[in-house]
Formats: structure tokens, C-alpha cells, sequence
């Protein structure tokens, strides 16, 4: 498919994009599908969560990785047939997996084990049984079932299956009855029953809400969306108003497949915003961290942002900005009360370029021509730090000599650029959920108005 010359920008209007820019995209989203073929192991479809040798699959990178092969289809990366093939044959694996919910099963009740041994199937790391990561699975079912319209066997076939699917899963056991609260647990475990806690304070679960309460085998009550809305935290930071959430994946997770541009529920009617123009805001709120850098880390600075879920260095504490700085591995990182020790995740600023293009451009271009020949590796790595790689006490602006950066890559991330970049250019994604019924029955449901609803 050829790439068109003119996008639609995050605020509607179509504004001409410079072949430079346009190659940049071209060599992000196609590198990023890239992982979705090395890491998948074809007998079953599973896609490993990160590109470490070992690493088990990851439910979610499952999802994104059936979203993205519609992608690869229209950009010509792959076959149709490839593209039917391979989402049939994960789909099949996951229609005939072990529900039984053993300590060694798939999963239980519709719902998957957020990791998975890669060759076996079943439930890896003594994972938790995840809403939110089975939300993304489904989604990403009903996204392939969604384009794949065909009338041949196999995608008729894939349709069918993909809604099973979606039908099987019961989110009235997900509500359980220990939270008086009618909260949504996070997850369960054979071992010791629910996880105590649910979804609480403004988090990525805006599409397993939508999903949950358009169900009409096992909704949610409706009384779950509101028992989570009221646990948002409302926020002015830098004087700018909006939804807070930390991390930056938060505000981007659901918007990969929901065009959230014009439709509102309860409470952002009363903000007179929308979930797309809120994270709009938290870029800048980022950006605006960046800038005054409180902390004083390496790097940070009006075009070197973005704080989210991600790797970091797992290094002994050093001198950062005249004090001892802890470094924390893998962590959700956030903005402007932390954690934050100076890591930060490029695959947030590629996601942010749907909602802000004006901040996120500058930013993209810095770090994709930072790595010289490996340009793009700042975008697609799962963090990099400058303070961590830093050999002398530093303030902020210099004294770094060299920058951490992990060495493997992880499929959501993966996933997020390939998404994120496709909405930005042709809104393919949005297009295809739009038509998706269940979708649309759950938003509503759930009080969503307006717009394309």
C-alpha cells in the first residue's frame, strides 16, 4: 500500500509531513513489525514478551501482534494469506487451550495467564491470571476479526473463533464479590484466589471497561465503570488541567485501538475534555517535566522526554546532580512524582505523536539520529539512560560520557509504534474497532456520548 502525503494531525487538520519525516516513519513502523516475525513462534502463534533469549510470551504482545498484522497487510510487509495464517493459527491455540485454571493451565473462565512458556502454552513465571492483559488479547482478536471480512474458510473461520472467544470470557467473575467497591480485580491466582486489589485511579483499563460492559454473555454491572471513575485523580501540573496518571503508557494503551476524539462519559463531560485531548495534555506535562528537570538527570530537556512502564539499569547507586541516585531495572516510571532515575522510553514519544505533534516531532527526530548507522535504536530500545552511563557527577546538561541503553527490545513497545504510528497516518486502527460491535455497545453502556458514538 502506498504511504498517502497528507495525515490527519491531532486536531483534525491535514498538515503536509516532509519526505525525511515520512522515511523516519516508514523505517520505525516496519522495524518495529519486525519483531512480530522473529519473536512468534509459529505452531501456536505465541509472541515472546521481550526479544531476551528465554523470554516467555506475554498475552498482551499477543494482541498487539494480531493488530499489527492488518498493518502489514496494508503496507505490503506480508501476504494476506500470511497475515490470515498466522492470526488463525493463534487463534485456534488459544480456543483449545487449558481452562481448567490449574497451577499449570492457560488460563480460566475465558481469561488468560498474563505469561506463557512460548513452546507449551501454559502459564509461565507463576503469573497472575490478567484482566488487563486479556482485555488486550481480545481486542487485538476482534481487530484481526474486524478487517479479515472476507467470505474464504479461513477468515470466516477466524471471525468465528475470534467472537468465541470474546464470549467466553466471563467478566462477572472478574468483579468478585470481596470488593464491595464493584471494582474489577487486576488478577488472580490458583494459589491464593483474587489479587486484593482492583482497578483503582485512572489507568490503561478504558478498553477493558468498554469490552467487559458490551459482553453479552458475561457483562460487567454498570455500576464497575462508575466505581472506577471516582477513584480519578484531577490534576494542574505546569498549568495545565487533567486527568493524572504517572506513566505515560497509561494515557496511550487503550487509544491504540479506540478513537477517543469527541466521545466523553460522565466525568469528562463535567471537565468539558476527552480522553484523546487528556493525553494530549500529559505529553506536555511530561515535556514540561523535562524541561525544569527537578532532579537534574542527564539529558532531559525540551526534545529528551517521556517517562513510562520500561527497562532500566540494574546498576550500583551513583552521584547524579551532587546526590546518591538508586537505579530501579524494570519499573512504571512517571511524571513529576516519579519513579524517576533518569530512564526514559522512546516508544511513549512515538506513541505521542498522534496526540501532540507539535512536542512529539523535535523529540523523534533527536532520538532517531542519535545512534548514528542504528538510527531509530533510542525509539525501538526498552529504555535508555544518560545519567547511568555517566562516569562523573552530572547537572542535567553535561558530564555524561556515555548513555545506557537495554540491549533487548519489548513487544509492546513493539506493538505501540506499530499502532500508534498506523493512527497517525491513516487511522486504521480507530476505523476498524469503530465497526466492531461489542466496542461500541460497551462505551455507550458505560456513558460515552457524542462523537462518532
Amino acid at each position: 500500500m502506498k504511504a498517502a502525503t497528507f495525515r490527519a494531525n491531532s486536531v483534525g487538520r491535514s498538515a503536509p509531513i516532509a519526505l525525511a519525516d515520512e522515511q523516519m516513519l516508514d523505517q520505525l513502523q516496519r522495524s518495529a513489525f519486525e519483531y512480530f516475525l522473529k519473536q512468534t513462534n509459529a505452531r501456536n502463534g505465541l509472541v515472546a514478551d521481550t526479544s531476551r533469549v528465554g523470554s516467555p510470551a506475554s498475552i498482551a504482545v499477543v494482541g498487539f501482534a494480531l493488530s499489527a498484522y492488518p498493518v502489514a497487510v496494508e503496507r505490503g510487509w506480508i501476504a494476506r494469506d500470511d497475515a490470515v495464517h498466522r492470526s488463525l493459527t493463534t487463534l485456534r491455540f488459544f480456543s483449545a487451550s487449558d481452562q481448567s485454571g490449574a497451577l499449570m493451565s492457560t488460563g480460566c473462565n475465558g481469561f488468560y495467564f498474563h505469561f506463557l512458556d512460548v513452546h507449551t502454552g501454559l502459564r509461565a513465571w507463576e503469573s497472575e491470571l490478567s484482566s488487563i492483559d486479556t482485555a488486550l488479547l481480545i481486542v487485538g482478536m476482534l481487530t484481526a476479526a474486524a478487517y479479515f471480512s472476507g467470505a474464504t474458510p479461513a477468515e470466516t473461520e477466524l471471525r468465528q473463533l475470534a467472537n468465541a472467544l470474546y464470549e467466553r470470557v466471563d467478566w462477572q467473575w472478574a468483579q468478585h464479590e470481596d470488593h464491595d467497591d464493584h471494582a474489577v480485580a487486576q488478577g488472580w491466582k490458583p494459589e491464593s484466589g483474587f489479587l486484593n486489589y482492583g482497578w483503582q485511579g485512572y489507568n490503561e483499563a478504558l478498553v477493558l471497561y468498554a469490552l467487559g460492559m458490551g459482553s453479552h454473555t458475561h457483562p460487567l454491572t454498570s455500576a464497575s465503570f462508575e466505581a472506577w471513575t471516582v477513584t480519578y485523580q484531577w490534576e494542574n501540573l505546569y498549568g495545565i488541567d487533567f486527568l493524572f496518571a504517572g506513566p505515560l503508557f497509561v494515557h496511550q494503551f487503550s487509544h491504540a485501538w479506540i478513537d477517543f476524539r469527541g466521545i466523553r462519559d460522565r466525568f469528562m463531560r463535567e471537565k468539558k475534555c476527552d480522553y484523546f485531548e487528556n493525553s494530549r495534555r500529559a505529553a506536555k506535562v511530561q515535556r514540561q517535566y523535562a524541561i525544569r528537570n527537578p532532579r537534574g538527570f542527564a539529558g532531559y530537556g525540551q526534545d529528551c522526554w517521556g517517562l513510562s512502564a520500561g527497562d532500566g539499569p540494574s546498576v550500583e547507586p551513583r552521584m547524579v546532580a551532587g546526590r546518591r541516585q538508586a537505579f530501579y531495572g524494570y519499573a512504571a516510571r512517571g511524571a513529576p512524582w516519579g519513579p524517576d532515575d533518569g530512564t526514559i522510553t522512546g516508544s511513549s514519544v512515538v506513541a505521542s505523536l498522534v496526540f501532540a505533534p507539535e512536542i512529539a516531532w523535535p523529540a523523534l527526530r533527536q532520538m532517531y539520529a542519535r545512534a548514528g548507522a542504528e538510527q531509530g535504536r533510542y525509539l525501538h530500545a526498552a529504555g535508555f539512560n544518560d545519567s547511568a552511563g555517566a562516569t562523573s557527577d552530572v547537572d542535567g546538561t553535561s558530564g555524561a560520557k556515555a548513555s545506557w541503553i537495554c540491549e533487548g527490545e519489548s513487544g509492546l513497545d513493539q506493538g505501540m509504534i506499530v499502532l500508534m504510528i498506523e493512527n497517525f497516518r491513516s487511522g486504521l486502527l480507530w476505523r476498524l474497532t469503530r465497526s466492531i460491535p461489542c466496542l461500541r455497545a460497551g462505551l455507550k453502556r458505560a456513558g460515552f456520548r457524542g462523537g462518532w458514538l
